[in-house]
């Protein structure tokens, strides 16, 4: 699976050490209720469209990006769904990485779905009653896209320190 430059760049002096990145990713809901999922090569669980965002990219656009990356599906972001940190994770190669992960909720605009094959094993339009097996993480995701409020969710761990 491909890195970004820079960040192939960065590993080239870092090493594995942990590092902290920025992501981004989409939950894709159509007009038949249903959501856009991709298995990733990486680790072969699935998930909506997401990857590290560019130096400099501005969240949504970075979400937009990925998931016609990785999909084929043009797409708009329409709203904020969560706002979260990932566990560390432990790529087979040893790298460490930890992300700020940036979810937004958005709208297909057309294309024609199809796998990378770099980034993702299959693509799928999914309804929300029969998904795929994933992690609690990404179907909280989902979740929230779903759900009627629009508030953003965030994890807040500052009570138990005052």
């Amino acid at each position: 699976m491909a890195i970004p430059k820079f960040l192939a760049d960065l590993r080239a002096v870092v090493g594995p050490r942990k590092l902290w990145l920025s992501a981004a990713a989409a939950v894709v809901l159509d007009e038949e209720g249903r959501v856009l999922l991709v298995q990733r090569a990486d680790d072969g669980n699935w998930a909506p469209p997401g990857g590290i965002l560019d130096p400099g990219e501005q969240p949504a656009d970075g979400a937009v990006r990925e998931c016609l990356e990785e999909t084929g599906i043009a797409t708009v972001a329409e709203r904020l769904v969560a706002l979260t940190v990932s566990p560390d994770i432990t790529y087979p190669n040893g790298d460490v990485t930890q992300y700020l992960e940036v979810v937004f909720r958005c709208r297909p605009l057309g294309g024609e779905i199809v796998a990378d094959e770099d980034e993702t094993l299959a693509v799928g339009w999914y309804p929300l009653d029969a998904l795929p097996p994933m992690g609690e993480r990404e179907l909280g995701w989902i979740r929230r896209a779903v759900s009627g409020p629009a508030e953003t969710a965030f994890q807040w761990d500052g009570a138990q320190r005052f």
